[in-house]
């Protein structure tokens, strides 16, 4: 049977003075890190270049094709009804544009969408319509495919 003997550990024994770094190896890491750089870096392009959202192979959060994206003709825009407010008060549902979130004056004109009846200052859901087709709330589609 082996004869077993305390292992004794003092601090003194891992003394780090004499710890150098040789001219190899700080070659080595720091080529490493390098190439480390270099490949994260490659990967970071690769990918933010390859998943653009104007790339007919990006399939990030894009709008469905059915969905048209530009906006309305002035026509169109102009034959949106338009309400007066009255009784402006706790009763009404609807008391700011959401838009530019101003309230609603009594005897103000306001545009209303027929898909969603949602109610908006005259100039700001026109400015909205010029470039989308669809309420600024729900996003129902404020295009009429039939003619008037």
């Amino acid at each position: 049977m082996a004869s077993s003997q305390p292992f004794h550990w003092q601090y003194n024994d891992l003394d780090d003075a004499n710890f150098q770094i040789q001219g190899h190896t700080l070659l080595y890491v720091l080529v490493l890190f390098s190439i480390i750089l270099i490949l994260t870096s490659f990967c970071y392009l690769c990918t933010r270049y390859r998943c653009v959202p104007g790339d007919p192979s990006f399939s990030g959060n894009s709008l469905p094709s059915s969905q048209p994206q530009e906006g309305l003709d002035a026509a169109t825009i102009n034959r949106l009804p338009i309400s007066i407010i009255h009784h402006v008060g706790p009763s009404m549902e609807v008391s700011e544009c959401s838009i530019c979130l101003g309230v609603f004056e009594e005897g103000e004109k306001v545009k209303v969408l027929p898909s969603c009846c949602h109610c908006y200052h005259c100039e700001c859901v026109d400015k909205w319509l010029i470039t989308h087709s669809s309420c600024p709330i729900c996003r129902a589609s404020v295009r009429v495919d039939s003619p008037v």
